[in-house]
């Protein structure tokens, strides 16, 4: 029980300041600055191409930043970046963390458990009978199957559908709960709300809520925040958070494991006016997300 509770999710303050990561045709994104608490739901806002990928991406150590600093739970970025992955998770974010879609829901949920097992379990993990083994990663299935809300019994098939058979929203929830079996400290979801209704947007936004809820700190890229979320922009434009209790006033102070709303986020060139219409060198660019994506393989 005692060992159980220790490896359950809490959430991971992320501060960010003059965040920025430039390709060789401009900059993907800069001058990023907000402060998360723990179990804060993020939204990055903006269009395709400007950079809001490359940012979920640089947050969770996957793209290394080329000016300014952040801290995602004490971790410092981009110095520990391998550290940052084992503390985060990805959820959907295409051409680096896709469903396969020839295999089954069972079968994806199936290698993600014996690959958190393999690679993360501890030593007394690999010491219990092969019983205990399968018991234990059956728990943690149905516990991120659960928290995504999949029903697995109301798919076509069951555990044995094919992803390719999934609506937009069960493969969203099926990604979610993949992730989830590592138990992330920060869940990181790209277009979260892509090609969805209205009402399914809202159940994606209430799922997210939901996992933010729990304890883990969730950002979101999206093309429209929800009002409760912690918004931030990838373009030249401030960005406000809803004020809390937690935010004060001003919402200057530290996040501590009690702030969950965090503060303002602004991102993009704060001197974009004083330079001259065709001079892309210091401002944000589709060229340049595009290339910094590249580099992860993805084009």
């Amino acid at each position: 029980m005692g060992a159980e509770a220790e490896e359950r999710p809490h959430g991971a303050a992320v501060v960010v300041d003059g965040f920025g990561l430039r390709g060789p045709r401009g900059w993907a994104f800069r001058e990023v600055s907000f402060r998360a608490g723990p179990g804060t739901l993020v939204a990055i806002e903006g269009p395709s191409g400007s950079g809001r990928t490359c940012l979920l991406l640089a947050l969770t150590g996957r793209m290394k930043a080329k000016e300014g600093t952040a801290e995602v739970g004490g971790l410092p970025l981009p110095k520990k970046m391998a550290a940052v992955r084992r503390i985060s998770a990805l959820g959907h974010v295409p051409g680096v963390s896709e469903l396969d879609p020839a295999f089954t829901v069972a079968e994806h949920l199936g290698e993600r458990a014996m690959l958190q097992r393999r690679f993360d379990g501890s030593v007394r993990t690999f010491l219990r009978r092969p019983s205990e083994r399968r018991a234990a990663a059956r728990a943690r299935i149905d516990e991120a199957v659960a928290a995504a809300g999949l029903d697995l019994a109301a798919l076509p098939k069951g555990e044995r559908t094919s992803v390719r058979d999934l609506e937009r929203l069960e493969a969203l929830r099926l990604s979610i709960a993949l992730a989830l079996i590592g138990r992330p400290r920060l869940l990181a979801v790209d277009d979260a709300d892509l090609k969805l209704s209205d009402a399914d947007r809202a159940e994606a936004w209430a799922l997210l809520r939901s996992v933010a809820d729990s304890g883990t700190t969730v950002v979101a890229v999206c093309s429209e925040a929800p009002e409760d979320a912690l918004l931030i922009t990838t373009l030249d434009a401030t960005a406000t958070a809803p004020a809390t209790e937690a935010d004060g006033a001003d919402g200057a102070g530290a996040p501590d494991d009690g702030d969950k709303a965090g503060s303002a986020g602004t991102a993009g060139s704060t001197d974009k006016a004083d330079k001259p219409a065709g001079d892309l060198t210091e401002d944000t660019t589709e060229e340049g997300a595009a290339d910094a994506l590249a580099e992860t393989g993805r084009a």
